[in-house]
C-alpha cells in the first residue's frame, strides 16, 4: 500500500505535467530595460609596437634623399626664386600671378588673373606650394600640379591654350592686354609700361598677340607633349626652369645649342636693327616705351619689339616664323 508521502509526490508530478500540456505559446519579448551603470575600468593593456617609418605617409616625400633639398636649391636660382616681384602680390591686379599664395587661391576659385579682386596681405614667392598640391594628402600625391586644365586666354576672347602640364605655366604666362585699335591712323603709347605685359610665352607659341601680323602655332605648341614643362624641366626635372638642349634632341638630333638653324642669330640681328629705328623715331627710350601718339604701323612695330625682346625672351625659339614676321613688319614700317 502506497504511503501518503509517495502518493502526494505522485499527484504533484501528474499536476505539473497537466499544467505543462495546457501552456500556450510564449508572448512577444518586452522592451529592454535601461542600461545599468558602467562597471569599473579594467587593467591597462600592454603597450603596442612603436610606429615605423613605413607607417608615416610623410616619409613618401620627407625621406633621407636629397630630392626635396635639391629641387629647392635649383628653384632658388630660378626667376621665381629671386627678385622682389612677389611683393606686387599685395595689389589686386597683380596678386593672382605675383603671389604664390594668391595663385593657389585663384586656381581653387576657378578665376583668371584679371578676375582676382583682392591683393594678398602676405604675398609669397611662386614656390613649391604655388605649383604643387603640397600637404593636402601628406603623401607623394602632393606632387600633383595645382592645375592642368586648358587656359582661356583672357586678353583674346575665344582663344585657349591647351598644352598638357604646360597649362599650369600658361595660367599666368599670357598677355594681360592686346594692342589698342588705331584712331585716325594713330596709336597711343600710354606709359613706360605699355605692351602685352610680362610672360606672353603661351600666345607666342600659338602665334597670337602680335600687332598687325597674323601668326600660327609653332611646332613647339603642336608637337611637344606638355609644352613648357617638357622643355623647361626636361628629363632631369630641373627646377631652375632653364631649358636643356638634351630635351630637344628627340626632335632635333643634330642640335648643338638653341641657335638651331641660326634662328637666334637672325632674330637678334633683326631686334637690334628695329630697336635702333624705334629709338631714333622716339618710340623707345633706353629700351623702354616712350609715351606719345605715333603712326599706327610704328606703334605696332614698338609693340612687337617689346613682345619679343622684353617679354618673350626666347629670341625666336618659341615660334621662329611668327617672331621673324613681326620684326620684318616692324622694319617695313620705317621704309
Amino acid at each position: 500500500m502506497l504511503s501518503r508521502k509517495t502518493l502526494f509526490f505522485g499527484l504533484l508530478v501528474l499536476l505539473t505535467l497537466a499544467l505543462a500540456g495546457c501552456a500556450g505559446q510564449a508572448g512577444e519579448r518586452g522592451l529592454s530595460g535601461p542600461a545599468g551603470p558602467a562597471g569599473p575600468a579594467g587593467p591597462e593593456g600592454p603597450a603596442g609596437a612603436a610606429a615605423s617609418a613605413t607607417d608615416l605617409t610623410c616619409t613618401e616625400c620627407h625621406d633621407d634623399t636629397t630630392a626635396l633639398s635639391g629641387k629647392a636649391a635649383a628653384w632658388g636660382e630660378s626667376g621665381h626664386g629671386v627678385g622682389e616681384s612677389y611683393v606686387r602680390g599685395s595689389s589686386a591686379s597683380c596678386a593672382g600671378c605675383h603671389s604664390g599664395g594668391a595663385f593657389s587661391a585663384m586656381v581653387a576659385a576657378g578665376l583668371n588673373p584679371s578676375e582676382v579682386e583682392a591683393g594678398d596681405p602676405d604675398p609669397t614667392r611662386t614656390d613649391c606650394r604655388a605649383c604643387h598640391a603640397i600637404h593636402t594628402s601628406y603623401t607623394s600625391s602632393d606632387w600633383a600640379l595645382e592645375t592642368t586644365a586648358p587656359v582661356s586666354l583672357f586678353a583674346f576672347e575665344g582663344a585657349t591654350f591647351d598644352g598638357g602640364e604646360g597649362n599650369l605655366c600658361a595660367t599666368c604666362h599670357q598677355p594681360r592686354r592686346a594692342i589698342a585699335e588705331a584712331v585716325d591712323g594713330m596709336i597711343e603709347i600710354t606709359s613706360s609700361h605699355w605692351g602685352p605685359h610680362h610672360g606672353p610665352q603661351s600666345t607666342m607659341l600659338l602665334g597670337l598677340g602680335g600687332a598687325g601680323v597674323e601668326g600660327s602655332p609653332s611646332a613647339h605648341a603642336l608637337m611637344v607633349e606638355d609644352t613648357c614643362v617638357s622643355c623647361h624641366l626636361g628629363e632631369g626635372d630641373s627646377h631652375t626652369f632653364e631649358p636643356d638642349e638634351a630635351s630637344c634632341e628627340g626632335c632635333h638630333a643634330d642640335l648643338e645649342d638653341f641657335d638651331y638653324n641660326g634662328v637666334q642669330t637672325d632674330v637678334e640681328a633683326l631686334t637690334v636693327e628695329l630697336g635702333e629705328k624705334l629709338e631714333a623715331a622716339g618710340l623707345l627710350h633706353d629700351g623702354h616705351p616712350n609715351p606719345g601718339t605715333y603712326p599706327a604701323a610704328q606703334s605696332q612695330a614698338a609693340w612687337n619689339w617689346i613682345y619679343i625682346v622684353l617679354e618673350d625672351g626666347s629670341l625666336g625659339v618659341h615660334n621662329p616664323a611668327f617672331t621673324k614676321a613681326m620684326l620684318e613688319a616692324g622694319l617695313a614700317a620705317f621704309e
